[in-house]
C-alpha cells in the first residue's frame, strides 16, 4: 500500500513538473492578461462541471477574497454556483445552455473567460466558448491531453499532459493557484526602491 501511495504522489509531481516546463511562457502571458482585465475594471468569468466546477468556484473565491496578501477583492464569478439559475436554464432550455446563456447575460466587452473541462468534451462548456468567441472575449481553457478540440477554441490553452482525470485536476488547481499568486504580485507588489 505504501508503494501505491508514493506512486500516486510521484505521478502527480511528474505531471505538474512537465506541465510547468511546457507552459511557463503561457502562464506568464495569462497572468498578465488577467491582471490587465482587473486593471481595466472588468471581470474574470469561470465555469466547469463536477470537479472542474469546484475548481472554478475555488479560483473565483481566491480572487474575490484574497489569495496570499491583503488587498482589495477582484471581480471574478463562477457560473456554476447559482443553482436556481442553472436549474432554470436546464429546465426551460437544455443543460447544454447553462453556461452559454449566463455568458450572454453577464459577460461584458473586455471580460475574460476561464473554462475548465478535464476531457475537453463537455457540451455546455464548448457551447459557452462559442458564445465567448461571438462576444469577442478572450478565453482561457484548462483541459487534459485529449482536450485539443476544446483548447483550439481558446485564446490561451493549458493542456495537461495526461489522460488521468485526478492528475489533470490536481494540475488545474495548482495552475489556478499560480495564476492567483502571479496576478496578486502584478497588481499589488510594492515597487522596489533602486
Amino acid at each position: 500500500m505504501k508503494d501505491k501511495i508514493l506512486r500516486v504522489f510521484e505521478e502527480s509531481i511528474s505531471v505538474k513538473e512537465k506541465f510547468a516546463r511546457e507552459n511557463l511562457d503561457t502562464i506568464i502571458e495569462v497572468s498578465k492578461a488577467i491582471a490587465d482585465v482587473f486593471n481595466d475594471g472588468k471581470k474574470l468569468i469561470l465555469f466547469g462541471n463536477g470537479g472542474s466546477a469546484a475548481d472554478a468556484s475555488h479560483i473565483a473565491a481566491e480572487f474575490v477574497n484574497r489569495f496570499k496578501r491583503e488587498r482589495p477583492g477582484l471581480p471574478a464569478i463562477a457560473l456554476n454556483t447559482d443553482m436556481a439559475v442553472i436549474t432554470s436554464i436546464a429546465n426551460d432550455y437544455d443543460y447544454s445552455e447553462v453556461f452559454a446563456r449566463q455568458l450572454k447575460s453577464l459577460a461584458d466587452e473586455g471580460d475574460i473567460v476561464l473554462a475548465i473541462s478535464t476531457s475537453g468534451n463537455s457540451g455546455n462548456v464548448l457551447k459557452a466558448m462559442d458564445v465567448a468567441k461571438k462576444k469577442k472575449l478572450k478565453t482561457i481553457a484548462f483541459t487534459g491531453a485529449k482536450g485539443e478540440k476544446f483548447a483550439s477554441k481558446a485564446t490561451y490553452a493549458f493542456i495537461v499532459p495526461s489522460d488521468n482525470t485526478p492528475r489533470i485536476q490536481e494540475t488545474h488547481i495548482t495552475l489556478g493557484h499560480v495564476l492567483c499568486q502571479m496576478v496578486e504580485e502584478i497588481l499589488f507588489e510594492a515597487p522596489r526602491k533602486k
